[in-house]
């Protein structure tokens, strides 16, 4: 039986095993999926031996998505560009291959589950920390008009900005700067909605029409996709899609067959 894991700390809120489980039943394929608990400091030693063991493929959350990076003998375009590794593929040679699937996870949910369009956009993303860097190479892909990262610590925008500026039109800047702007599509990466907070944004930053997604979810709608029903966004969706999307990303990449991930997030969804 091919075996895959997720690895992380903590690891008990994993909803990975039940997603992978259910794409195995729809598309047919034998394998197992365990969640495993790795100690902060132990990445390298647990991923040795778990591949070792014959496993075939890991992903990775919170907080080694680093050590996975470094841990690949190999990395694709998009992990390279993110920084960070979320999926890990043992190939037929024996060597690890690193992947990020996060950020085309997202594309995928907002593209393919809501009908939004992100080409030829004004999108606008807050927060400059590691969910947004691996999000933004297949962001860019998709040939926004624009895209502004607005970020409390203004240089760390323009900084994340810069390193991405061969992919398209990007600028970092502080969220007083957005004042008079106007945006399509804003996407938040702040963990804000976690505790409850609001990224400091000014009124009227909302396109008619306009569309709002939050990369975190919950039960309840989070606070940033409230403020943006206030704001009269057209369309608003949380980041449940884009945690199944992800996971259908890495699938792919192991198995080679992309399963379908509506029933997976229904599923998901009334569980919440």
């Amino acid at each position: 039986m091919n075996k895959y894991a997720v690895f992380g700390n903590p690891i008990a809120h994993s909803k990975s095993p039940d997603i992978h489980r259910a794409f195995a039943i729809q598309t047919g394929e034998a394998l197992t999926y365990e969640k495993q608990w790795v100690a902060e400091d132990g990445f390298e030693a647990a991923a040795k031996v778990f591949f070792a063991e014959g496993g075939c493929g890991l992903n990775i959350t919170v907080p080694f998505k680093l050590d996975a990076f470094s841990f690949a003998d190999a990395l694709t375009e998009r992990a390279q560009t993110a920084g960070a590794v979320n999926t890990l593929k043992r190939e037929s040679d024996g060597s690890i291959l690193g992947d990020n699937t996060d950020g085309q996870g997202m594309v995928s949910d907002i593209i393919d589950n809501h009908g939004w369009t992100i080409s030829g956009k004004r999108v606008l993303i807050l927060g400059a920390g590691g969910a947004v860097r691996g999000v933004l190479q297949p962001l860019l892909a998709q040939q926004p008009e624009s895209v502004v990262i607005a970020n409390r610590t203004v240089s760390k925008a323009e900084a994340l900005a810069k390193s991405f500026s061969q992919y398209g039109a990007v600028k970092g800047c502080s969220f007083d700067a957005l004042q008079s702007q106007i945006f399509d599509v804003i996407i938040n990466g702040t963990s804000a909605s976690l505790s409850g907070d609001l990224p400091p944004l000014p009124e009227q930053l909302l396109a008619a029409n306009a569309c709002c997604y939050d990369m975190m979810y919950g039960a309840e709608p989070t606070v940033f996709l409230v403020w943006a029903d206030k704001q009269g966004a057209q369309q608003c969706a949380d980041g449940l899609g884009m945690l199944v999307g992800q996971a259908a990303e890495s699938f792919l990449l192991w198995r080679g067959v992309k399963p379908d991930t509506s029933p997976v997030i229904s599923t998901l969804r009334a569980q919440l």
